[in-house]
């Protein structure tokens, strides 16, 4: 089985920057595969907690190479949550890889573990009749401390349902958990690395070099 590694992550890196140099990104650390991924960027600034800039990926399996350079941009450009991000934002940023592995069904709502499982909910809205569906990687509800419930209910709200929410909705869901591998590098990782192993730190049009 394949992991969620360092070399995925300076690729996403690498990915981004040769977006804001109108350049190629190099070739990849890492062996091709067939599997489910995410792109996870959160942004920190002066030590304080890193927040969301984008995230997304496919619940699908897909050559891991071409997955991860395509959702590289597209969750740092293309999240519609949030404004593209700039070439200037670039040395605050840490990026997350994930690859997702053993989708299985879950039992009810509640047939999961925090922190070890992510969850895919399909439904119906019963207010328009229309199928739903939302996915949290297994880290989130975990990071927000939330209960099992709590996390059922915000991605119901994620899914775009605005209705009152009930426990007859609740045991309705349908609900697909599966679990993660990730690894998190922040830019000034990306950097070290870069130095280490290409004898030139990264330099990024648009953004000023760290010292």
């Amino acid at each position: 089985m394949v992991s969620a590694n360092r070399e995925m992550a300076v690729y996403c890196f690498d990915t981004l920057v040769a977006h804001y140099n109108s350049e190629q990104a190099p070739p990849p650390g890492f062996e091709e595969g067939q599997h489910p991924l995410f792109v996870t960027w959160k942004k920190a600034v002066n030590g304080a907690e890193p927040r969301l800039r984008g995230c997304i990926g496919t619940l699908e399996a897909r050559c891991i190479i071409n997955g991860f350079r395509d959702y590289s941009l597209t969750s740092a450009l293309r999240d519609r949550r949030f404004p593209p991000i700039q070439a200037k934002e670039l040395p605050f940023l840490e990026c997350t890889v994930s690859i997702l592995t053993d989708y299985e069904p879950a039992l009810d709502y509640l047939d999961w573990e925090v922190g070890k499982h992510g969850l895919i909910i399909e439904f119906t809205d019963p207010d328009y009749n229309t199928r739903r569906s939302a996915t949290y990687l297994p880290e989130v509800a975990a990071h927000e401390g939330w209960t099992k419930t709590e996390t059922i209910d915000s991605l119901m709200r994620k899914a775009g349902y605005n209705g009152a929410i009930s426990e007859a909705l609740r045991n309705r869901l349908h609900i697909t958990r599966y679990q993660s591998t990730f690894y998190a590098m922040h830019y000034r990782d990306y950097a070290s690395y870069v130095k280490m192993t290409r004898g030139v730190s990264p330099i990024i049009n648009g953004a000023k070099p760290i010292h």
